[in-house]
């Protein structure tokens, strides 16, 4: 209870408080988590339970036109599925596949960042090397090659049930150098204060040093970096999506359902791709926004 009254005391809260943008921000974001994560017990119908499904129901616009269904607020697809029903398990998936790709990056950011700037010479440049050769290829160039591998590599049937993990690993791996090269400049900081000079003294090894003293204090620009990169992945999930090389149509995700629908857009049908692309801009925008802000709050000089 302590620490949530400190937390609440804190400069961070207040400085959230006094930002209306980013409560509005903040709102947004949470009843979009919050949607997706309830799916299945709060969303309208289950539109992937093919039993419950019906072709007369293909195409129904939204409930507020002429021939719309008020058992369909957002209309319907070509498969006589809810369209907000459909936007609330696909996003489900979009957060999967962002948050698990972070973390992937994270992880690999944070060891490579930590190990380059605390044992510096040959192991800092070789691993620093290897993120500026990472930095050189697009997001989705490694995505493609990556899928693209697998495909070639796995029976058909056998890639469709891994296909999340592949994208998720695809989208992770591309985008660990940031966190790298944040964590590494800190670490390079941190390395010579005092306190880890103790540690030395009193016979601590280097990696229990690096884990247990410099890691903590490094973690804070990694949160903000995080909160942003989770915008992005989720992004390039929907760009891969969108190509048809990302998750597989049973697992679709918002950049499925904007590729479906896409293919009616011209015929009349536009609420099938305009309503997921509205769902992904402002999932993504809310996200974006408490990262701009979570900068702002854990930047000294602008306090």
């Amino acid at each position: 209870m302590q620490a949530v009254r400190n937390f609440f005391d804190s400069d961070i809260w207040w400085s959230f408080t006094r930002n209306p943008v980013t409560v509005i921000s903040a709102i947004v974001a949470f009843i979009c988590v919050a949607g997706a994560v309830l799916a299945p017990w709060i969303a309208p119908h289950d539109p992937f339970d093919l039993a419950s499904l019906q072709l007369m129901d293909a195409f129904k616009p939204p409930v507020w036109e002429a021939e719309g269904d008020p058992n369909y607020l957002l209309g319907t697809d070509d498969q006589g599925r809810d369209v907000l029903s459909a936007i609330m398990y696909g996003a489900r998936v979009s957060l999967l596949v962002g948050f698990c790709a972070v973390v992937l990056s994270v992880t690999i950011g944070v060891a490579a960042g930590l190990t380059a700037g605390y044992l510096g010479g040959t192991v800092d440049a070789v691993l620093m090397r290897i993120a500026d050769i990472k930095l050189t290829f697009p997001t989705i160039l490694i995505a493609l090659l990556i899928d693209g591998i697998t495909r070639a590599a796995l029976p058909r049937d056998v890639h469709d049930q891994v296909a999340l993990y592949v994208v998720i690993f695809a989208i992770g791996i591309s985008n660990w150098p940031s966190f790298a090269r944040t964590v590494r400049g800190s670490t390079m900081v941190e390395r010579n204060k005092e306190y880890v000079q103790a540690a030395r003294v009193i016979g601590l090894g280097r990696w229990r040093i690096m884990r247990s003293h410099v890691l903590p204090n490094v973690l804070g620009p990694v949160l903000v970096i995080a909160t942003l990169q989770l915008g992005f992945a989720i992004l390039a999930e929907a760009t891969l999506s969108f190509l048809g090389v990302g998750v597989p149509p049973t697992q679709p995700s918002l950049g499925t359902l904007i590729r479906i629908g896409n293919d009616f857009l011209f015929s009349g049908e536009w609420w099938i791709t305009i309503f997921p692309g509205v769902a992904l801009i402002v999932l993504v925008l809310s996200v974006n926004l408490l990262g701009d802000w979570l900068r702002d709050a854990l930047n000294p000089k602008l306090r």
